[in-house]
C-alpha cells in the first residue's frame, strides 16, 4: 500500500455545487476509514480535504470550542487543517484558525472549561480569554463571507491531476479492492472488532455471550421489545438473528436467556457474577 491514491469523486458529484463535491468526498474517506484503510493509504489531497470541511462543520454549529471537543487528536487534526487550507488558497482562513489555536492553547483550565460549556449568562463577568475565542467565533462568521471555504474546497478536489472519477455504484467496489490489499487486514479487523467490543451495550455484550454458549453466529440484533410477555410478566426482550434463526434474550435477576420465540425454548442460560466479577454460563 505504498503508492499514493488518487482523489475519488463519483460522476453525480464532480459537475454538482461545490456542496455535493466536498459531500463526496466525505464520503469517499469516511468509506474508506470504515473498510480499515489508514489515513496514510488514502489521497493525501482527499484527507485534507476531509479536515477542512470537519473544521468547517464543527466550527459553524458551535465556534471553535465544538472543534476542540470534537477532534480527539488535536496536534495531527490541526496540521491536517492547516495543510489543506494552505492546499486549497484558504489563506485567511488559515491565518484565522492559527490565531485561534494559539488564543485557546493559552487559556487557563478553567477559562478553556467555561468556553467549552458554551455561552454564559448576560449577567456573567466573562475572562478575557473567553471573550477573545468568542470574538474570534465572531470573527469566523465574518470571513466566511469573503473567503468561502467550501468553494475553494471543491475546486482543489476538482483540479488534482490524478483525479480519478467513478460511476456512483462502482466506488464500493473500489474501496473494497483497496482494501483486499492491505497486508494486515486480518489483524486491523481483529482490533477493530475488540475495539467495537468495548464500546458496546451491556445487552450486546450479553447476547453475544449466549451466542458463543449456544455455538451459533450471531448476525445483528434487530430490535427492542419493552412489552414482551416472559412468564406472565411484561419484560424488555432483545430481538437478534443469527445463522441458526431468530432468537430473542430476556433478563431476569441474576440470569439473562437465549429463547426461540416460536418454541420457548431456552436455548442458552447465562448468569451474573457479583458486580465486575463477570458474567458465568449457566
Amino acid at each position: 500500500m505504498t503508492i499514493q491514491q488518487p482523489v475519488v469523486l463519483t460522476s453525480s458529484s464532480i459537475e454538482a455545487s461545490d456542496e455535493e463535491t466536498v459531500a463526496a468526498n466525505v464520503s469517499v474517506v469516511d468509506s474508506m476509514h470504515t473498510a480499515l484503510l489508514n489515513t496514510e493509504e488514502m489521497s493525501p489531497v482527499a484527507v485534507r480535504s476531509y479536515y477542512v470541511d470537519f473544521y468547517l462543520t464543527q466550527a459553524l454549529e458551535g465556534g471553535f470550542a465544538q472543534y476542540a471537543f470534537m477532534s480527539l487528536d488535536r496536534q495531527e487534526t490541526d496540521t491536517l487543517i492547516r495543510e489543506g487550507m494552505a492546499g486549497m488558497g484558504a489563506t485567511a482562513h488559515l491565518e484565522l484558525f492559527n490565531r485561534a489555536v494559539e488564543a485557546y492553547e493559552g487559556l487557563s483550565e478553567e477559562d478553556a472549561e467555561l468556553y467549552l460549556d458554551g455561552p454564559l449568562d448576560d449577567d456573567d463577568e466573562v475572562p478575557a480569554g473567553v471573550l477573545a475565542m468568542e470574538e474570534l467565533d465572531a470573527e469566523f462568521e465574518e470571513l466566511l463571507e469573503r473567503e468561502n471555504v467550501t468553494a475553494l474546497n471543491a475546486a482543489w478536489l476538482r483540479s488534482q491531476p490524478d483525479l480519478l472519477v467513478l460511476d456512483d455504484e462502482k466506488v464500493g467496489a473500489y474501496i473494497h479492492e483497496l482494501a483486499a490489499g492491505i497486508p494486515d487486514l486480518p489483524e486491523r479487523q481483529a482490533r477493530a472488532a475488540a475495539e467495537a467490543l468495548e464500546d458496546a451495550p451491556d445487552f450486546e455484550l450479553i447476547i453475544r455471550e449466549l451466542c458463543s454458549i449456544a455455538g451459533y453466529e450471531l448476525n445483528r440484533i434487530t430490535m427492542g421489545d419493552p412489552n414482551y410477555l416472559h412468564d406472565g410478566e411484561k419484560t424488555l426482550a432483545w430481538h437478534f438473528s443469527t445463522d441458526h434463526g431468530d432468537f430473542l434474550m430476556v433478563e431476569e435477576d441474576d440470569e439473562a436467556f437465549m429463547i426461540n420465540p416460536a418454541t420457548q425454548e431456552i436455548v442458552a442460560a447465562l448468569e451474573f457474577e457479583e458486580a465486575d466479577a463477570g458474567m458465568v454460563d449457566a
